[in-house]
């Protein structure tokens, strides 16, 4: 059973016309893009962005990433894309739900795994950096 995560954030993307194939449904690529805007929202929420790693010192390359399709997302449509934080001690983990926004049918599942990389040594940290699971305490409490 996936986890559900202790917080998430919901966005709403709506299909470019360019996003799609020629089977007119969303080309597999393109949901890593929907994926990025989803995590970028969750990590404004937490207050920690990208821009905040870099100033901190911090990397955060993806190591891992799985995505499982179940029905082709179409241009126009309205989607959400559900961004959920599963782990931060040490790695960033998130899962992932897109749905069409109006029905709430499934379209895709997803999973990305990040780490913390300081970027002066170019060393993988093997636990999350304080000021990034600080930041994450503050949301919880």
């Amino acid at each position: 059973m996936r986890s559900k995560g202790v917080l998430h954030v919901d966005t709403e993307v709506v299909v470019p016309f360019f996003d799609i194939d020629t089977m007119h449904v969303v080309w597999h690529g393109h949901y890593v893009k929907y994926l990025e805007v989803a995590r970028c929202a969750l990590l404004d929420h937490i207050g920690h962005n990208y821009t905040q790693m870099l100033d901190a010192g911090y990397a955060w390359p993806v190591i891992d990433m799985q995505l499982r399709y179940v029905r082709g997302a179409t241009f126009g449509q309205r989607i959400n894309v559900r961004a959920s934080l599963v782990e931060w001690e040490n790695r960033l983990k998130i899962n992932y739900l897109i749905t069409d926004l109006i029905t709430g049918e499934r379209l895709t599942r997803a999973v990305t795994v990040q780490v913390a990389v300081e970027i002066a040594s170019k060393e993988m940290q093997l636990a999350s950096p304080r000021c990034f699971t600080e930041a994450v305490a503050r949301v919880l409490a």
